[in-house]
């Protein structure tokens, strides 16, 4: 009877342990510092533009790869060390290119899973000038980096995320989202286990047609078309933790951007996979050699990182998976 007294007590302070754990412990690990010393090493001339199976794309997974492992981050099942590898048909040739993939495994249900993107690639050089790509999608990309290294501490410190996290750079965005198309359909984790794709696609920089110059904002793209909970969740972790003015405008079905089918969480959609698109819109060095590091709002890429932290906390620790729409 004592025993199973013990049992129960410890049991108890097992789960009050558990509520307690503040994710801003972790988030704070998320900083401008570091963000901008991965982005001017991500964004370098050194990485040549990062384009779909050139030399400096295969720079870029190794940089990526070599960063999961310096900070004990796992790769994905069924990856050749961290690399999906594929061959595309681009304008007529086979390109072999791959996607990167890490993976913190969850400590209560590690069979659901949170992903969340990011494109690895852009637009590589034209007549020598190499066209950076600090904010698409460089700013993303680092982004990723940064969240990752945030869970990997709470892993560290017992307080891992009770869902897995996939971490996925996918190639070949430019190119017509052919890295995110090729992982949905060659899943390296069930689709039918996946609870959502958290996309990030250009977060580092300020929208200049927005007629509030306020820099402190995000839009979100996607959030409500699939499942009403994740948006809600995504509203709370918001008001909660960074009170971000969220901006719906490119969420309007009549927008004629169109921006909901231009990144790569559409094909996580086309799956009835629930998503959120987080995006700072255009700017006049959008697709230019002018995309450059010094160029990006760093304090603004952390706030908006820690955004996708605490939603990507909330959606792997609650009780309940989100549902979708009826």
């Amino acid at each position: 009877m004592i025993n199973k007294i013990f049992l129960i007590i410890l049991s108890l302070a097992s789960l009050m342990t558990s509520a307690q754990v503040n994710p801003e412990n972790y988030a704070k690990s998320i900083t401008s510092e570091e963000l901008r010393g991965l982005l001017y090493t991500y964004a370098s001339d050194y990485f040549s533009g990062r384009e779909t199976g050139e030399k400096g794309q295969k720079i870029a997974v190794d940089f990526l790869r070599d960063y999961y492992i310096s900070h004990g981050i796992s790769s994905a099942k069924n990856t050749d060390d961290f690399f999906q590898k594929m061959i595309l048909e681009i304008k007529g040739e086979k390109v072999k290119t791959e996607n990167v993939v890490a993976i913190i495994p969850g400590s209560v249900k590690p069979d659901e899973y949170i992903i969340i993107s990011a494109h690895l690639d852009h637009v590589g050089k034209n007549n020598e000038e190499v066209y950076n790509g600090a904010d698409d999608d460089g700013s993303g990309t680092v982004a990723l980096l940064e969240i990752a290294e945030a869970f990997q501490k709470s892993v560290t410190n017992g307080d891992g995320p009770k869902r897995s996290i996939v971490f996925l750079h996918v190639t070949g965005e430019e190119k017509g989202l052919l890295g995110s198309k090729y992982y949905t359909e060659n899943p390296l984790y069930p689709l039918e286990k996946t609870i959502a794709n958290l996309n990030v696609d250009m977060v580092g920089r300020l929208d200049p047609k927005r007629e509030d110059k306020d820099p402190n904002y995000i839009y979100l793209i996607g959030s409500d078309k699939l499942s009403q909970e994740l948006h809600d969740l995504s509203e709370k972790m918001n008001s909660d933790y960074t009170n971000l003015k969220i901006d719906y405008t490119f969420n309007d079905e009549q927008d004629p951007n169109r921006f909901y089918y231009r990144s790569d969480h559409y094909n996580f959609a086309k799956k009835n996979i629930p998503v959120i698109f987080y995006f700072n819109g255009t700017h006049d060095d959008y697709h230019k050699s002018t995309d450059t590091p010094e160029k990006i709002n760093y304090p603004m890429l952390a706030k908006r990182s820690k955004l996708i932290f605490y939603t990507t906390w909330k959606l792997a620790n609650q009780e309940n998976k989100i549902k979708l729409n009826d």
